[in-house]
């Protein structure tokens, strides 16, 4: 950093300063934890020598308190992607199924909040657009924070819903299906060349959750990428050049993602393996009726605490999909 010239690109460095306070992090992580080792260490061999129920007690309560610490800096180490460390653009589309399957957006929606809040993420909405009668039509939400991306990304996929319909006079069991699409959130030393004339672009009025209007003036902004039939939309901005600029960035996101999985297929096509990617991908089911659980099919991590998961407990799977990722 001291170096003539490392100033010069503002981007780039301040990237390399990201990148250096992250290693340094992790690097004082480690020795803060093999210190917590060391005294907990000395702690048993007291205990050994005399045996005492309050110090046990402590020596417990400590080592769950160190495990927990381990197993989260054991994920954080498996986030290694290039883009791991980056803000997730998280989307929500609920597939056929009318009310009932947009009230299913709405509690993924909902479950998303909830896990971001809990983790210490900030989560903005850049596009929301209202079911008819309740729920989304589809939802587009910016996570902020270290890691958002690498956690999040393991979410990618169908997500299916078995249930009770409240929405169903005859009290039937439906199945719904909603697809969550994750991007990391690229900065400016990413470069996607996007031929202007590709572009199909249209300004709306914006509106939010409940469907009460942001303004009166048509500042959310649509890009339609007309050869890969990408679409993304703004609103989070009171200024349509701002919102614009966000669609841009998401649009970018989306085109790398989409090459990435074209790779990805590419790879899996030399190697002989079917791999699917996209909308025919369910990943996990929900199971309300007529027995709780949750479960992955990825990992067949599973719990019967549907509540839970719903209110954002979704570390299980998150665990699991990153641990998987080591065989």
């Amino acid at each position: 950093m001291a170096e003539p010239g490392f100033w010069d690109d503002s981007v780039a460095a301040q990237q390399v300063i990201n990148e250096n306070n992250a290693n340094k992090e992790a690097y004082d992580q480690f020795h803060s934890l093999a210190g917590e080792l060391e005294e907990l260490e000395l702690l048993t061999e007291l205990l050994q020598e005399e045996p005492d129920a309050e110090m046990q007690t402590e020596l417990e309560t400590r080592l769950h308190a160190l495990n927990e610490k381990m197993n989260t800096y054991e994920l954080a180490m498996l986030l290694d992607g290039p883009y791991d460390r980056n803000n997730a653009i998280l989307e929500l589309h609920p597939g056929a199924g009318g009310t009932e399957s947009q009230d299913w957006g709405s509690m993924l929606l909902r479950m998303y909040t909830r896990w971001s809040e809990q983790h210490g993420y900030q989560v903005e909405i850049l596009d929301y657009q209202a079911g008819d009668e309740a729920g989304i039509k589809s939802v587009t939400l910016l996570i902020k924070g270290h890691n958002a991306f690498g956690y999040l990304k393991s979410e990618k996929g169908v997500h299916r819903l078995v249930r009770i319909s409240p929405f169903d006079s005859a009290k039937r069991r439906h199945t719904s299906f909603c697809s969550v699409d994750v991007m990391p959130e690229l900065d400016e030393t990413i470069d996607i060349e996007i031929n202007p004339d590709d572009l199909k672009i249209d300004t709306y009025r914006a509106s939010g959750a409940g469907g009460q209007h942001i303004n009166k003036t048509e500042s959310a902004v649509r890009i339609t990428h007309i050869p890969t039939g990408t679409v993304v939309a703004s609103q989070a901005q009171r200024s349509q050049l701002k919102n614009r600029e966000q669609a841009m960035g998401m649009l970018k996101a989306k085109l790398y993602q989409l090459e990435v999985e074209k790779k990805e297929q590419e790879a899996a096509a030399l190697r002989g393996e079917q791999k699917e990617i996209g909308w025919g991908s369910q990943i996990r089911s929900y199971v309300f009726h007529p027995y709780s659980m949750v479960k992955d099919h990825r990992t067949n991590a599973e719990t019967g605490n549907v509540q839970a998961v719903m209110d954002g407990d979704l570390d299980l799977f998150i665990d699991a999909y990153l641990k998987m990722h080591l065989v």
